[in-house]
């Protein structure tokens, strides 16, 4: 199952209003394990930077200036998360508003809302009562957010990643091996899904004593003709 783990930062808070992104990061996961694989870009919003805005990501109108246009790198955008992996986002809504009006101002394919997966009502259901913010979250879980000095998108998607295999129980589904499978482009991955261990060429000697082996006879022997050992060995 392959999964991106996803951010947005933004000029303000309503398309409607014409505000636009100005940066997209991403995190690959595949079974609940991060591949390594990520998307990251910074986007020329065509409008100057609210100072509020700048206030949260440090982004300003010059170092945005040079950057290219969502339009420009859109289909690339769709081509990293593509057609039908489930999109792991922090108050999806927000995200998916704005990244449905982008594609559709640059004639793309939109979002549909079952793509998204809202790690803020999955924090809420597990904890209700408590703040679901995502510095709040990575306290709770002792993940390391100092480098969080400003909202960044890509370090933002990576924190969620961590904080969201947290929320469905952490990395055991798969221990990690996983990775193995969606790297090999080959026909490898295929062959590890099937993989079983070789027949010992000779069997391991027993782990228990003559001893003890004629002590749990004895006392299989006393159970009776009726007993599950006699009847199924």
């Amino acid at each position: 199952m392959r999964e991106i783990v996803l951010d947005t930062e933004t000029t303000g808070f309503e398309p409607a209003e014409g505000h636009r992104i100005v940066e997209i990061g991403a995190v690959e996961l595949y079974n609940h394990v991060a591949t390594g694989r990520t998307y990251h870009q910074y986007i020329n919003p065509d409008r100057a930077m609210p100072p509020e805005a700048f206030e949260v990501h440090g982004l300003g109108d010059d170092f945005l200036r040079d950057k290219p246009r969502f339009a420009e790198i859109g289909a690339a955008f769709l081509d990293f998360i593509g057609m039908d992996s489930q999109l792991v986002i922090h108050n999806a809504a927000f995200d998916m508003k704005f990244l449905n009006a982008e594609l559709n101002w640059a004639k793309l394919p939109t979002l549909g809302p079952e793509r998204a997966l809202d790690t803020v009502a999955l924090a809420r259901r597990k904890f209700p009562g408590s703040p679901a913010s995502l510095d709040a979250l990575c306290r709770r879980f002792g993940i390391d957010n100092s480098a969080r000095e400003k909202h960044g998108a890509l370090l933002d998607s990576e924190l969620l990643a961590e904080v969201y295999l947290e929320l469905i129980g952490g990395r055991q589904p798969d221990f990690g091996l996983s990775t193995m499978d969606q790297k090999a482009g080959d026909g490898a991955g295929a062959e590890s899904a099937t993989w079983t261990a070789p027949r010992r060429s000779a069997p391991l000697p027993p782990r228990i004593t003559e001893e003890e082996a004629a002590a749990h006879r004895a006392f299989v022997e006393g159970l009776g003709d009726r007993s599950l050992w006699k009847r199924f060995g």
